[in-house]
Formats: structure tokens, C-alpha cells, sequence
């Protein structure tokens, strides 16, 4: 299948998740969450984004470090809110990130390390909230509670099996595969697992996923629900699960699909369900803002630094070569 055949199935994959659930709860729920959208959840989720994006930017700027290259925080911020924006507001889920690496690979002259460091950085993150998500899935009654220990032994038994496979394949001479595999063990060792890199890893991933799950938790709030956080959070771990699959735009399709299942699993009703991630979806979007400006920002910087560029070469052409002769 073709990169283009790819993207347009993940599209059409989200918006048929969509349809579906228009099908089954009509729009009544999408129009009541839009309407439920208020100042004041649109600034819970900005504060908690902003929280949370100084996590996640002060996590990539740690596993940069360890691949031997600088990155000061205010710049891993900026560059790690514009990400977030174009990640929300483009198909894919992922062209802030790809737009990241390269970026941040061209100014310190090695691009491959730079896409690298931001994938590093992604999936650390990702293993961090699975981790959680099962976690509370297991602590709490929930839709998905029989089948979270079903899943963590298949992980685990699936990770065994890789590592042992990996240890007993003999090792070739040195070759295009050998080199990246070395790169990958240096980029894991360094980037990821040196021992002033994993506890920033992971206390930062950390924050990040409770902040994810607190945004949540504030949109089903402002649609009026009235159930406590300890039954909403194993709710907002599924939804959070279902957004990272590769599917959808910005995170629109699986979100609604699964927030309505769970939300009626439990007894809630499913267009609860899909008003709360209708509210979710619209304030989470809306808290990457910043990451428009500093696209704006940067664009008018480049555009100031062309312009008298531009002047300086059309104010004083050459003289013709009769006014030359005349001279």
C-alpha cells in the first residue's frame, strides 16, 4: 500500500467512525458539547496544555541531550506548541512532529538525529501512558477492566519474546543493518535509558498523560456530568487510548467512537460520551493556539530577514553599458 493510499484510508477509516456514530446518536450530542464550551474550560485546557508542553518539551530536550546535541528549553516550547498545532489541525496526527525534527536536525546540522531524537521522545512518552492507562484500567472498574490484564500479559510476553529472538539471531558482519541497529542500541542507551535521562523520561511523560486525562475530565465536566473522577479517569484512559491510534484528524473519529461505547458501557449513556469528547476535541484544539503564533512569529522573522535582502539588490541595478562607455 502507498504512502498516499495509506493516508487517504486513515481518513476515510476516521470519518467513517464518525458517520457511525452520527448514525447511532444522531447529532444532538456534538451540537450540546460546542455549546457547553465556555470560558472557563477553554482556560483549564490552556493552563493544562501549558503544563504539559513544558513536560513534553523539557523531555525532548533531555533525550536530545543524550544524543549529544543542545537544545535550550524556551526553544524545545515553542517548536514543541507548534507541533502540537500542526499535529491537530493537519491529516496524519503527525506533521508537527516530522516538521520538529527536521527543523530542529537542520539547525544542528544532522537532520536524521534530529527525526530520531523526536521519535525517541514520542515513543518513550507513548510507553509511559500505556503503562498508565492499563495501570488504572486494572485499579478501577471499568468497560475495558477484563480484558487491560489480558492485554499487559500479551505486552510483556510479546517483549520477552522479541528480546530473546534478538539476542539469539547471530550477529552479522557489518552491514546497512548492523550500522542501524548499533544506532538504535547507542540512540536507546544515551537518549533514553542513561541514568540522568530515564527519571526526566518518565517523571515528564508522567505529567503529560495526567495532564491529557485531566483535560478530559474537565470536558465531562463542563457538559454537565455529575460522576466522580475515580469513575471517569479508567473512561478517559480508553478515549486516550483509541486517540493514538493512526487514524482520523487530529485525533477526530476514534475519540468519538470509543467515548461513546465506554460512556454507555458503564452506564452513562453514550451521547454523554460523545458531548464530552466533542468538548475535549474543541478545547484541546483551541489550547495549541500558541503554536499558530509561533508559526506567525517565525514566518514575519523570515520575511524581515528577506527583505532588505530584496532591496539591497533591485534598489541599485547596473549601469548600462552605454552610460559605462560615456563614463
Amino acid at each position: 500500500m502507498g504512502r498516499a493510499t495509506w493516508d487517504w484510508a486513515r481518513r476515510l477509516a476516521g470519518a467513517g467512525i464518525l458517520a457511525v456514530v452520527v448514525w447511532r446518536v444522531g447529532t444532538g450530542p456534538f451540537l450540546a458539547g460546542l455549546r457547553r464550551v465556555d470560558a472557563w474550560s477553554l482556560l483549564w485546557a490552556a493552563s493544562i496544555t501549558a503544563l504539559t508542553t513544558v513536560s513534553a518539551a523539557w523531555r525532548w530536550r533531555t533525550v536530545v541531550a543524550g544524543l549529544g546535541v543542545a537544545l535550550p528549553l524556551r526553544t524545545a516550547v515553542a517548536a514543541y506548541y507548534r507541533s502540537q498545532f500542526l499535529n491537530s489541525a493537519l491529516p496524519g496526527g503527525v506533521v508537527g512532529d516530522l516538521h520538529r525534527g527536521v527543523r530542529h536536525g537542520l539547525d544542528a546540522g544532522d537532520v536524521g538525529r534530529g527525526l530520531r531524537a523526536v521519535a525517541w521522545e514520542r515513543a518513550a512518552g507513548q510507553v509511559v501512558f500505556v503503562v498508565l492507562a492499563l495501570g488504572a484500567l486494572l485499579a478501577v472498574d471499568s468497560p475495558a477492566s477484563p480484558w487491560a490484564g489480558w492485554a499487559i500479559a500479551a505486552g510483556l510476553t510479546a517483549a520477552v519474546v522479541a528480546l530473546a529472538v534478538v539476542r539469539a539471531l547471530p550477529r552479522p558482519r557489518r552491514s546497512r543493518w548492523t550500522a542501524m541497529l548499533d544506532t538504535v542500541r547507542s540512540d536507546v542507551r544515551h537518549g533514553l535509558l542513561a541514568r540522568r535521562t530515564w527519571p526526566v523520561v518518565v517523571a515528564t511523560s508522567v505529567v503529560v498523560a495526567v495532564g491529557h486525562a485531566t483535560t478530559f475530565l474537565v470536558a465531562a465536566w463542563t457538559i454537565g456530568a455529575d460522576v466522580p473522577a475515580a469513575r471517569l479517569v479508567p473512561l478517559a484512559a480508553l478515549v486516550m487510548l483509541a486517540m493514538g491510534l493512526p487514524i482520523g484528524v487530529g485525533g477526530w473519529g476514534p475519540r468519538e467512537g470509543v467515548a461513546a461505547w465506554a460512556f454507555g458501557a458503564a452506564g452513562l449513556g453514550a451521547d454523554r460520551g460523545v458531548a464530552t469528547a466533542t468538548v475535549y476535541g474543541v478545547i484541546a484544539f483551541a489550547a495549541t493556539l500558541p503554536g499558530a503564533a509561533v508559526l506567525v512569529a517565525e514566518w514575519l522573522r523570515r520575511a524581515r530577514t528577506v527583505r532588505p535582502h530584496a532591496v539591497r539588490t533591485t534598489a541599485c541595478p547596473p549601469r548600462p553599458a552605454v552610460e559605462a562607455a560615456e563614463a
